[in-house]
This record gives C-alpha cells, structure tokens and sequence, in this order.
C-alpha cells in the first residue's frame, strides 16, 4: 500500500455505519482496516468494495477484549506504518 494513502480504521466495518463508512472512505481513497466481530460480515463489506478490496485489511476484532485490540492494532502497524483516521 502505497504511503500516500491516508488510513483509515473502521469498527463495526460489517454491517450498518460501519459497512457505510467503510465503503465511503474507499471512494475517497484511503485504505482501510475493517474491524467487526463477524469474519464473514467484514468479507462481504470487502467484497461490496469491489476493485478497492485491495486497499482492505480486514482483522476480527472484539473491542470488548483487549488483547484483540493489541492484535488489531498490531496488525495495522505492520500492514500500513500508520493510522490516520479512527471511527
């Protein structure tokens, strides 16, 4: 990913806010890491993204335990150095 890219971590990325959000930070060209509980939820959000699904991470995240979050955001740095925007 290129680091011109601003990036964006998105929670509840698979369904409601989350997917929409998601889905209106690709058009604008950021990448994203998709956050949710759900796997399959977060591939389909991807999978809406179309031809921007390759500027995605999706990471299954529970926010209400805090070594998943230790992973996601670990998983964030390694992939793009940075995060830009947190929603």
């Amino acid at each position: 990913m290129g680091a011109e890219r601003k990036i964006a971590l998105v929670t509840g990325a698979g369904s409601g806010i989350g997917k929409a959000t998601t889905l209106a930070l690709l058009k604008e060209g950021y990448s994203v890491v998709l956050a949710g509980r759900r796997p399959e939820a977060l591939e389909q959000t991807m999978s809406e993204a179309g031809h921007r699904r390759s500027a995605c991470l999706a990471v299954p995240t529970d926010v209400s335990n805090s070594s998943s979050i230790r992973d996601l955001f670990e998983k964030t740095k390694n992939t793009f150095g940075r995060l830009d925007l947190l929603f």
